[in-house]
């Protein structure tokens, strides 16, 4: 491990996961809850609670970095709005992009009024232990990662199996133990416009993907879909059109670890844990 050149804060980390997504502020679902300075150690894992904060207490851990939110993040909701965008860019009209994502974000916004807006965060304070989750930021980068290598090795002619074996070809997804699937089409299908729909704060459902199928997709890549937003989707379109999912964690990691390897390159030591 090569000795920082600096130490970093809090603000220090966002900043740099933001800059590489290419974004210029900070999302509204990754959140500082307890900032702090001289960071040369970090525990990072996916999703972090009390446990994993005082197991870095015990380590001796400078920051614990989380992925995914805590639940205290009631500006959640509002980062769903990037799927608007990303519907845009694959030709959705506006309206009918806002349309799904408008109900997207009230059926959230009931599950965030619910929650303890002040549990984890809590714990940090008392243990004086940094505390912060990045997370859309890192999705957006891992979104690049997986369009950018089926892009590089398949194009509209080419198979959903091959799609796939694109994928497969990232090290996240071949070392994973879970397996990307094809819940919806054939492996010998042609995969047409292949658009992964991903890094908008959690996936669409089958209402975002119907929305992509109608406005020219031909291949929807989820990193995971519910079983009734399956059944709907496979009723809707049961043969000609794609749906490949790609596994929550392993797609998580394929965002995550670029910017760990960005820190270890500039000397921070990053204990991973919990999914990494």
């Amino acid at each position: 491990m090569n000795k920082p050149e600096k130490a970093l804060t809090t603000e220090e980390l966002m900043s740099l996961a933001v800059h590489m997504a290419g974004q210029t502020q900070f999302p509204a679902d990754s959140r500082i809850y307890y900032p702090g300075k001289n960071i040369r150690k970090i525990l990072f894992g996916i999703d972090i609670g009390v446990a994993e904060l005082l197991i870095g207490k015990q380590l001796g851990v400078d920051c614990v970095v989380a992925h995914h939110p805590d639940q205290s993040v009631l500006t959640f909701p509002d980062v769903l709005d990037l799927h608007v965008d990303l519907a845009v860019k694959n030709g959705i009209p506006e309206s009918k992009a806002r349309a799904v994502v408008n109900e997207m974000k009230e059926r959230n916004a009931f599950t965030r009024h619910s929650a303890n807006y002040d549990h984890a965060p809590s714990f940090a304070r008392l243990l004086d232990i940094p505390y912060m989750n990045i997370h859309n930021p890192l999705d957006e980068i891992g979104r690049q990662r997986m369009q950018s290598a089926i892009d590089r090795n398949c194009d509209e002619d080419s198979t959903v199996s091959e799609v796939v074996k694109a994928l497969s070809a990232l090290p996240e997804f071949a070392d994973a133990p879970t397996k990307i699937e094809i819940r919806l089409g054939h492996p010998n299908n042609r995969s047409g416009k292949t658009v992964v729909v991903h890094g908008a704060g959690t996936n669409g459902g089958a209402a975002l993907a119907s929305l992509y199928y109608r406005y020219g997709t031909d291949t929807v890549i989820y990193i995971h879909i519910g079983w009734a937003d399956f059944l709907r989707l496979k009723e809707e379109f049961p043969s000609d059109k794609n749906l490949i999912v790609s596994g929550h964690i392993a797609s998580d990691a394929v965002g995550i670890n670029p910017f760990i390897e960005r820190l270890e390159q500039m000397g921070i030591e990053v204990i991973r844990a919990s999914g990494l």
